[in-house]
């Protein structure tokens, strides 16, 4: 019988990067039935994590992506069969949500306000999905929001999630982060939450530059996401990687970033990975 928790043993890693469970069918066994969805949501040790097989380390092949058509592709084909729900975004962990929301809260309250600070003028939420961070964090904080994410139908429940405040969400993008383009010296802040291990190594790098051109004066661009204890982790299942932290932020260092702020998220279920928050400039 395989053990839940794969060839790590039965590491634990609280706080610091959500995942998200996914169940196949009730026919599988308790590992495949244990599955994710990395982007938006939580994601549990799942088979062979931390083996030869899976856990692929940078210094061998970096990313780990044979073919990026079939690599995006796959992807987009897993999200258009994800419930536009909260639960949904989350993968069944819906009850996380308060407590990411307010990590993320105090996170970013710390460089808003001010003379020198990080203007409250226009956010942009990469991966926006429904909008769950664009209604409880983004909006309350800033004048206006940006949504972009690859899944049309996510969009479309975000205007109907957001209920009255949709009214100052700009423009809904419905692209994949590989190819948007964000507005030059558009956005106080970037939030970038589940989803860049949807991205490919290099396309990551890309997009972080490309980000960094759409930033104001003092602006600010937060990653938050799970790492992998070592090396990379390829997940099938929703077509995506998980990155330890060091590869994480060697590609900040490609994207001509740097980092001035590192937290991990805490009080997470133990069974999940960590998850870390990075602002960058």
């Amino acid at each position: 019988m395989i053990e839940v928790f794969g060839d790590l043993g039965l590491r634990r890693f609280p706080g610091d990067t959500c995942w998200r469970e996914y169940k196949r069918s009730a026919n599988h066994t308790i590992m495949n039935n244990i599955k994710s969805a990395s982007r938006r949501g939580v994601k549990k040790p799942g088979r062979g994590v931390g083996s030869t097989s899976t856990n692929v380390t940078q210094d061998r092949m970096g990313d780990g992506v044979q073919n990026e058509t079939v690599f995006y592709s796959k992807a987009e084909n897993y999200w258009r069969e994800v419930e536009p729900t909260v639960d949904g975004m989350l993968g069944g962990y819906g009850k996380i949500s308060n407590i990411d929301i307010d990590g993320s809260k105090k996170f970013l309250q710390k460089f808003l306000g001010g003379e020198g600070k990080t203007g409250n003028g226009c956010a942009l939420d990469c991966g926006a999905g429904i909008g769950r961070i664009t209604k409880r964090l983004l909006l309350p904080l800033f004048s206006t929001v940006d949504l972009v994410d690859v899944t049309q139908e996510f969009l479309d429940q975000a205007k109907v999630y957001l209920g009255d405040e949709s009214k100052r969400v700009e423009n809904y993008f419905c692209l994949g982060l590989q190819d948007f383009i964000p507005q030059d010296r558009r956005y106080d802040v970037i939030w970038i939450q589940w989803v860049i291990g949807h991205l490919t190594d290099d396309h990551l790098v890309e997009f972080l530059r490309r980000c960094r051109g759409g930033l104001r004066p003092e602006g600010l661009i937060v990653i938050k996401d799970n790492v992998a204890y070592e090396g990379v982790i390829p997940d099938d299942v929703d077509s995506s990687v998980c990155r330890e932290l060091a590869l994480v932020k060697s590609l900040v260092t490609r994207a001509g970033l740097t980092i001035v702020c590192e937290e991990q998220q805490m009080n997470f279920p133990d069974e999940i990975y960590q998850v870390h928050q990075l602002a960058l400039r």
